[in-house]
């Protein structure tokens, strides 16, 4: 490889690039005005796709001769119509919503681990450990709930003495754990 040639950049190169670059980032802002907010939310797993496909044709438009930059405001535009389209669907038809969405799973409740489900999401114990800590918990006592979320990242709730709505957790999978606790009940 001649490394030489790894430095290199022509000005008509610099150009196309800015340019390029320019017109795809106020492209991206158009299409995040039309479509709303919700195109880089990350609320689900197809949100997560979304937020990565756009980069990678972002990256793939800005640097290269090959996807043309009329292309690749297509491919972006295409990914924000089906974004569109699988929201609506999730919104109105609940197998679509089923059939795509994973469910948040219980990983902790009332200070107890559950470790088939924490297995079943491939995590350790150091990795429950981490966001424990990450979370200013210093005791699992403290645990009201731990829930991996439809995107991965996890919510830890600690216990207080609010009485907890329910409409919040019964989407979880194994929430029976936190609802059918005495604690759950009396608001502890």
């Amino acid at each position: 490889m001649d490394w030489s040639k790894w430095f290199e950049m022509d000005w008509q190169t610099a150009v196309a690039i800015t340019a390029t670059g320019v017109v795809i980032y106020f492209g991206l802002i158009v299409y995040t005005r039309l479509m709303g907010l919700r195109s880089f939310a990350k609320i689900s797993s197809h949100d997560f796709a979304m937020t990565v496909g756009i980069g990678s044709i972002l990256a793939s438009t800005v640097v290269s001769e090959s996807p043309s930059l009329s292309k690749g405001l297509f491919a972006i535009a295409l990914l924000f119509i089906l974004q569109a389209i699988v929201s609506l669907l999730r919104r109105k038809v609940k197998l679509f919503k089923k059939a795509i969405d994973n469910q948040p799973i219980l990983l902790m409740a009332h200070g107890e681990y559950f470790w088939d489900n924490i297995a079943e999401a491939s995590l350790s114990k150091s990795d429950v450990g981490e966001v424990l800590r990450k979370n200013g918990i210093k005791s699992k006592t403290e645990v009201f709930a731990m829930v991996m979320e439809t995107t991965g990242d996890m919510s830890v709730i600690k216990q207080n003495d609010t009485t907890p709505d329910i409409d919040l957790f019964e989407d979880i999978r194994e929430s029976e754990h936190l609802i059918n606790h005495p604690s759950f009940k009396s608001g502890r």
